[in-house]
């Protein structure tokens, strides 16, 4: 498995910061679970960050209230969902699999019109957070984005205006991309997907059944 699309540094920042809402979170954090190379990135931005705060000198002779300083930046106002490498055997990493209740055989997906997904419940109100599974060869319709959107493919590929992404990579989509992301024909995609608001979709139809998909 080649993953080609990463974490972006803002992301990984907010992540090992804690600055990152629980959907979120969890999107960084499977990636993170599939990716070595940012596993590595990250553990450099926290060696980083903890090194910078410890050389800060204390301005004056308040030693206490530097001390105390360190001590509130050091904690994490949102703790991040951990990653953790996934199995060979496993296709969904945790700590996604542990939100879902199962592995992939095990799930029980609602149809959504060509595609299926289920609602992966967190305590987040920021973000909608949903596992697609997308049928071999057919497109998800065309839309943009009224906010942010997190795609980490889990199996399978999909193609869009932007590049291919297989398993492992990460999509990051804003309102500046119009897309129509197409599974790859060998076989279905399965993708964990995040968003903080709803999609835009070009197709009236669509527009007008989106409310009953959830989407």
């Amino acid at each position: 498995m080649t993953i080609r699309h990463h974490l972006n540094d803002d992301l990984l920042i907010a992540y090992a910061s804690g600055n990152l809402s629980e959907g979120w979170s969890l999107a960084v954090a499977t990636h993170l679970a599939m990716c070595s190379t940012c596993r590595q990135s990250l553990a450099v931005a926290e060696a980083a960050g903890g090194a910078l705060l410890e050389e800060i000198e204390p301005v004056g002779s308040d030693e206490g209230a530097w001390e105390a300083l360190k001590a509130r930046l050091g904690r994490e106002p949102t703790p991040p969902v951990q990653p953790k490498v996934r199995p060979a055997s496993a296709v969904i990493p945790e700590p996604l699999r542990s939100y879902l209740g199962a592995d992939l055989a095990d799930l029980k997906w609602r149809r959504v019109g060509t595609a299926h997904q289920i609602r992966v419940k967190t305590e987040d109100q920021e973000t909608q957070v949903r596992l697609l599974r997308i049928p071999a060869g057919k497109p998800v319709p065309e839309h943009s984005h009224g906010g942010r959107e997190l795609t980490v493919v889990l199996t399978g590929a999909f193609h869009d205006e932007i590049d291919e992404f297989g398993p492992g990579d990460i999509e990051d989509a804003d309102g500046s991309l119009t897309h129509q992301p197409v599974a790859n024909p060998e076989e279905d995609c399965i993708c964990l997907a995040v968003t903080d608001k709803p999609l835009r979709f070009t197709s009236r139809l669509v527009r007008l059944v989106q409310p009953l998909l959830g989407i």
